[in-house]
């Protein structure tokens, strides 16, 4: 199994519930995926960073997210570049501007103007909170050239995100949860 499958499996195990919830988007899923629960375990950080490291263009200088889906896959991808001696930072988009010293939207490593950076986000329905995390890493400064998923859910999000100019890359679909399969 490689490296891919075994994300995939781990999702589906670990963190996929086919049952009707409600989104941060506001719309009604028949099935919820919590990513962290893959992203924060040794392995599935792992697998996480080392499928989208591979997925960043060699120009890139970070990669970025909203907090809190984001954090594990930029801390994940940041020490895997180390590693592999490419050296990107990983950079946190607040939800809100901190409200003291910088009161800043985003924390890291300061970056030269024009930086590149890839937007990364666990899953995507609207693409509402990618869009929010690009807009922020525009307003530092920054370039972002990439947005990335684990999960697209196919609902929306990644035309959203290519009218901002970007086309969302992601690892997995709905169509690879085979969630008729978990339908009782």
């Amino acid at each position: 199994m490689n490296n891919k499958e075994r994300l995939l499996e781990m999702l589906k195990e670990r963190s996929l519930e086919v049952r009707p919830v409600t989104l941060s988007s506001g719309k009604i899923s028949d099935y919820y995926m919590d990513c962290k629960r893959v992203t924060l375990s040794p392995e599935g950080a792992y697998l996480t960073g080392s499928l989208m490291l591979e997925m960043i263009r060699p120009e890139v200088s970070a990669a970025a997210g909203l907090t809190l889906g984001a954090d594990p896959i930029v801390s994940a991808i940041s020490v895997l570049s180390h590693i592999q001696k490419r050296g990107l930072s990983g950079l946190i988009v607040r939800k809100e501007p901190k409200k003291h010293g910088t009161m800043s939207f985003v924390e890291g490593p300061a970056l030269e103007k024009g930086a590149l950076v890839a937007v990364v986000e666990d899953a995507v329905t609207s693409g509402a909170s990618l869009i929010r995390a690009v807009d922020r890493i525009s307003a530092a400064g920054y370039q972002p050239v990439q947005a990335l998923a684990i999960l697209d859910r196919q609902e929306g999000g990644r035309e959203a995100i290519k009218e901002r100019g970007l086309n969302l890359q992601a690892l997995f679909t709905r169509d690879d949860l085979d969630i008729d399969k978990y339908k009782k």
